[in-house]
């Protein structure tokens, strides 16, 4: 009998910071709780909005596997191995700290926000060499089936990651139906809508709600409005 555990958008964390207001799935920050600190591998699920002409300033992460997923906008990138690049909708970045980076993010347009998805996945080899990747999404490529958009295989469609996980998104029309199997035993799902109504496994989600299923090899995904989703399957122990 597959495990699920459902969080509604409503319930999750909120910190606004004028120029930086953010989501949190998960504990982050000054948002805590004890019943929602990671699902399995995934450790942050942040859905942040940041003004124009504001940003990020420089900070250090390490161990951990960094991915950002634009939804509006475009958003400047630098960090400490000299890369400096835009990401905008339709793309998605990943970093691996391992030993360790510095990096920033900034919103150049004046008068525009930026909206992304924050995502932060323990990794399965610590004090791995830091490495910075990025890639543009065909969006036909999602419609009405799934886009794999990051695996733990350098030659596998997507970007990669240390970790046994395998994202895919998808914009679904209404009445749209697809199952999902997972990869490997003892995986999970962590489904986000983005926008729209799915139902999985009988569970119905809005737009920014979230839900996690486990102990199952497959479950099915239904569109019940046009809708777009994040699948995100990671090891449930690690």
């Amino acid at each position: 009998m597959a495990q699920t555990v459902l969080h509604k958008a409503a319930t999750r964390g909120f910190a606004d910071h004028g120029w930086l207001k953010s989501h949190h799935t998960f504990s982050f920050a000054n948002y805590y709780n004890p019943e929602r600190i990671n699902f399995g591998a995934l450790r942050v699920l942040n859905d942040d909005s940041v003004d124009g002409g504001r940003g990020f300033g420089e900070h250090p992460h390490d161990n951990m596997e960094i991915i950002s997923i634009p939804l509006e906008g475009d958003l400047e990138h630098r960090d400490s191995m000299d890369n400096v690049a835009v990401i905008k909708n339709g793309d998605i970045q990943v970093m691996s700290a391992g030993t360790g980076i510095y990096h920033s993010e900034y919103n150049k347009a004046a008068n525009s926000q930026v909206k992304f998805l924050q995502i932060w996945v323990f990794p399965n080899k610590r004090n791995v060499e830091p490495r910075y990747d990025q890639l543009t999404l065909q969006a036909e490529d999602r419609h009405n089936k799934l886009q794999q958009v990051l695996s733990p295989n350098p030659d596998d469609a997507g970007v990669w990651i240390h970790q046994n996980a395998w994202f895919n998104l998808g914009e679904f029309n209404k009445g749209i139906t697809t199952e999902y199997k997972m990869h490997k035993p003892g995986q999970g799902v962590y489904v986000f809508v983005l926008k729209g109504d799915v139902n999985v496994n009988n569970v119905l989600l809005n737009t920014r709600d979230g839900l996690g299923i486990w102990d199952t090899d497959q479950f099915s995904i239904t569109a019940e409005t046009d809708a777009e989703f994040l699948l995100m399957e990671v090891p449930m122990e690690f």
